[in-house]
């Protein structure tokens, strides 16, 4: 098994991080409009896991396949999607059926927002300044 690409990993620790961040603002939404109870944590959990998983998962595919021709990298990473998609179904309809289900299937976003807010906290912690 090759090591870690210190991209993958800080870009994964980058998604965490704001997945973690997502959801204690998820959970306080919860607490403050009195919806909260145990079984949103833990769909929460369930699903914020698997999201970073898939993330994590996502850039170990591509570091092994930038190593290959186009048709095997292709092939790889059109095998790791299908898989990652449905470890993140199982797990998703987990936590829908034993848990919250809003809480179970609003973390599976959480990654997506943080690739959305990159940009701003870049140009303000001098991501510019390594553009030029």
């Amino acid at each position: 098994m090759k090591k870690l690409d210190p991209t993958v990993k800080k870009e994964t620790l980058y998604i965490a991080l704001w997945t973690v961040i997502l959801s204690a603002v998820m959970q306080s939404v919860f607490l403050i409009i009195g919806l909260w109870k145990p079984q949103v944590l833990f769909g929460n959990l369930v699903s914020a896991a698997a999201a970073v998983l898939n993330f994590l998962l996502m850039g170990v595919t591509v570091q092994n396949a930038v190593g290959k021709d186009e048709k095997d990298a292709s092939q790889l990473m059109r095998f790791s999607q299908s898989m990652r998609m449905l470890m993140q179904l199982a797990l998703c309809a987990v936590g829908v059926f034993f848990f919250d289900p809003v809480a179970s299937i609003l973390p599976l976003f959480f990654p997506r927002a943080a690739i959305i807010f990159r940009p701003m906290f870049d140009k303000r912690m001098g991501g510019e300044e390594k553009s030029e």
